[in-house]
């Protein structure tokens, strides 16, 4: 499998996601949630909005790099890297905590994962589920699917100091939860995610200028 071809096939995805200002419901108003049905499978395709108060390459920073994300994200048990691509593209195994008091039980992922620089400091990581033969399906965990999914991370525009996070997740939970369920619960497990990143990204130290940016920039703009 071409997965770098595949990685930026799922960037352009988001950022037509995140163009397409039609047919969105709002289904949340504490934090912006809003959703409408997805083309990829049977459910729904959330957006998600916040202000997270941190520059947007620092929070791409915190949101790509795999080290620490079970340390601020509630949502998760596991959250490993388990092959490098190249700087700016790996894949992940996850492991999600149940939800909705047990009702929803743990599900495993293995998703493609990539940043990718824009112009206008705008950056989006992009992830998708793939086939990953090293990783295969383990009788302890349901595993769900990620269409796909992402993060646009860019600069408030009244307060470039801060960002605008927008999110997009069209999860296929799989086994054999009544799809209500799952309506139910995913806008406010969407919105503690946020609240989350803005809890993490507080108490975590961001160096600046990791490999993938430089000035600002991604070295994605020099392969082109």
């Amino acid at each position: 499998m071409d997965y770098k071809a595949l990685a930026q096939q799922t960037a352009q995805e988001i950022l037509g996601y995140y163009q397409d200002t039609s047919g969105w419901k709002v289904v949340k108003t504490s934090i912006t949630v809003s959703s409408k049905a997805s083309k990829k499978f049977h459910g729904n395709l959330y957006r998600v909005e916040g202000i997270i108060p941190e520059s947007t390459s620092k929070l791409s920073d915190f949101l790509y790099k795999p080290e620490n994300r079970v340390t601020w994200d509630k949502s998760l048990k596991v959250y490993n890297m388990v092959q490098k691509i190249d700087s700016d593209t790996c894949i992940c195994h996850t492991i999600t905590q149940s939800f909705a008091m047990g009702s929803i039980s743990p599900r495993d992922f293995i998703d493609l994962v990539y940043l990718k620089h824009y112009e206008g400091n705008m950056d989006i990581i992009s992830s998708t589920s793939v086939d990953f033969p090293a990783y295969p399906q383990s009788s302890n965990y349901i595993r769900g699917y990620n269409h796909a999914c992402g993060y646009i991370c860019s600069p408030l525009q009244e307060n470039p100091a801060y960002s605008k996070l927008v999110m997009f997740v069209q999860t296929e939970m799989r086994g054999k939860l009544a799809p209500s369920i799952i309506e139910a619960t995913m806008p406010s497990n969407l919105v503690s995610f946020i609240l989350n990143v803005q809890d993490g990204i507080k108490t975590h130290k961001i160096p600046s200028g990791r490999g993938y940016h430089h000035n600002g920039h991604s070295s994605l703009l020099k392969k082109k």
